[in-house]
């Protein structure tokens, strides 16, 4: 029985986190938490500016980069610390484009400097959790995150206007 129809259009999650253990804890534990989204995760910020601003792959176009109405329709899961590019400028390249500006940006890190907890909000993520060190709390954390994510309702094309 599939009850996503009924809450209507089922939300992607892109998770963008380097640490393969965390990055299965956080998949699983949505998992559990009733989140049967589609799930998709990069390691490292690169892979994730490629996927939502690289160029389309030629052939079949649901092989390249998401289209704008499917952009719509997902959540990122984003960690701070990672090679390559980092999570900062992934979320300010994010909020920057106006393709992916309405796109909720959830920054999940281990660090609770509240410098950088700042300057996430305001390069323009929507909700800042830091990942405890302690499992238990951890996993609670990512529980938490499942249940908001299902009952999370995005705008039905919300188009970005700059101030």
């Amino acid at each position: 029985m599939s009850h996503g129809e009924a809450v209507g259009k089922s939300v992607g999650i892109v998770l963008v986190e380097d640490d393969d253990g965390h990055a299965t804890l956080v998949e699983r534990n949505l998992r559990r938490a009733g989140i049967s989204n589609g799930f998709i995760r990069f390691t490292d910020g690169q892979q994730a500016l490629d996927y939502f601003f690289g160029e389309p792959r030629a052939g079949n176009c649901t092989d390249g980069r998401p289209s704008r109405d499917e952009l719509a329709n997902y959540v990122v899961l984003l960690d701070l610390k990672m090679p390559r590019v980092d999570g900062f400028e992934v979320l300010r390249r994010l909020k920057e484009s106006p393709s992916t500006a309405s796109m909720p940006v959830i920054v999940l890190t281990t660090t609770d400097d509240p410098r950088e907890i700042e300057r996430c909000y305001e390069l323009g993520c929507n909700v800042y959790i830091t990942k405890p060190v302690e499992y238990d709390a951890f996993i609670e954390a990512v529980r938490r995150l499942g249940f908001f994510l299902q009952v999370v309702k995005l705008p039905p094309g919300q188009r970005y206007a700059p101030a």
